[in-house]
């Protein structure tokens, strides 16, 4: 199978001793960023965040952030199946570091900011657990840092969890063109998956999901790719979905936006030769299986 550089499978993008390096330089884009580390017990990693306002939200294990001399402590989870996570956010022009007694895999959503906004906290317990779709198109939607959820500059992000065999992202929708509808977004999709098979079951690590992205005449883009843990899809414009999860693996996905505009909005426009199966979903039940877990109560 031919390469996609739309499709950066594990390992293809580490850099600078990240596991993942997504900037607006290496994508061909102006604004989103994603970066992904993997630190050992006791470790330590400081980098400069330049011309981007990032968030440091734990993947699993807990971090200790510091920010010209402020301190975060983040309890972080023990996997993205399993909990919401508390989350950071860091204003351009930062010099970060981070660490963990234990061990973590950290992200860091990012996009090339204007106005440089203060270091603080996400408590896990203000994050909106959100239950979209119906039946099969069931799927739980934590908005962390949607426009609505939590400040930032141009920053948006959100983590979107898909029972296995359900397709998610669908009806297939774009984010590419600035009108009334529709504001203009790159957008990045970091995926992980969790086996249903029963320990020690051979190969039951190894999760799949397929990713679909495709355009029209004025902006062709065609994209479907299989997709595992730690892959990433970029996606530059055009109509995206459906991100479908095998029927042996829960999905996970971290949706990371940004864009020109001068207002934080995310607005989409449905494909209309799928959008009328928004209009089944009220005869149908949520999967009932969602939530695979909420937001803890507020202290």
């Amino acid at each position: 199978m031919a390469e996609n550089p739309l499709h950066l499978p594990r390992g293809s993008a580490a850099r600078d001793g990240f596991d993942l390096v997504v900037t607006p330089e290496t994508a061909g884009w102006g604004f989103s960023s994603l970066r992904t580390l993997t630190l050992a017990p006791g470790a330590e990693r400081e980098f400069g965040t330049g011309e981007e306002e990032l968030l440091v939200l734990p993947l699993s294990g807990s971090v200790r952030v510091e920010v010209d001399g402020e301190v975060l402590d983040l309890a972080g989870r023990a996997s993205v199946f399993d909990a919401v996570s508390d989350f950071a956010y860091v204003g351009r022009d930062s010099t970060v570091r981070v660490g963990s007694r234990d061990g973590a895999v950290l992200s860091f959503p990012g996009a090339r900011a204007r106005r440089r906004l203060p270091f603080r906290y996400g408590p896990a317990s203000g994050v909106a657990v959100e239950l979209r779709g119906a039946g099969r198109c069931s799927r739980q939607v934590n908005n962390f840092a949607t426009p609505q959820a939590f400040e930032t500059d141009k920053l948006i992000a959100c983590e979107v969890l898909t029972p296995a065999a359900n397709w998610s992202s669908y009806p297939p929708h774009r984010h590419d063109r600035t009108s009334e509808v529709e504001s203009e977004l790159e957008e990045v999709y970091y995926f992980e998956f969790r086996s249903l098979a029963p320990a020690g079951t051979p190969g039951m690590g190894a999760g799949l999901g397929y990713q679909r992205v495709y355009g029209d005449p004025e902006r062709p883009i065609d994209v479907l790719e299989e997709v595992r843990s730690g892959d990433v899809v970029l996606i530059p414009h055009g109509w995206h979905g459906p991100s479908i999860a095998s029927p042996s693996h829960d999905m996970y996905y971290l949706n990371v936006m940004a864009g020109p505009e001068d207002e934080r909005a995310w607005k989409i426009c449905d494909d209309p030769a799928h959008g009328w199966v928004r209009g089944t979903w009220d005869a149908q039940e949520i999967d009932p299986r969602l939530p695979l877990y909420s937001a803890p109560a507020g202290a």
